[in-house]
């Protein structure tokens, strides 16, 4: 008897998180262009390397905050963590806030 209402209830938990998985998965940072570069370590900033990762990371940040919020940056002028926090900070700024203001926290490269 209790085996019989125990399976039930097992596969309806099962589904429902599943379901909840699937839903959540749409909010992950995925990109198939970044993905040759996880796990990798550099020797610093003037490795190769880490100079075609951090393109690879300027030119989908870009690409990512200008779909979300219409913001167009140049991947020139910022590295790929200062467009990574770019976006957080788009993502909690008041939307009658100018944007300027926020944009001259970050140094621009050369």
């Amino acid at each position: 008897m209790k085996l019989r209402s125990i399976v039930p209830i097992s596969i309806t938990m099962l589904s429902f998180c599943t379901i909840a998985a699937f839903a959540l998965a749409n909010n992950v940072f995925y990109n198939p262009q970044l993905l040759p570069y996880d796990g990798k370590v550099y020797t610093g900033v003037q490795d190769p390397e880490y100079i075609s990762y951090d393109q690879a990371l300027r030119d989908y940040m870009v690409k990512r905050i200008k779909e979300k919020f219409g913001v167009e940056l140049d991947a020139k002028k910022y590295s790929g963590f200062d467009l990574l926090e770019i976006e957080a900070v788009l993502r909690c700024r008041k939307s009658d806030e100018p944007l300027d203001i926020f944009l001259k926290m970050f140094p621009k490269q050369q």
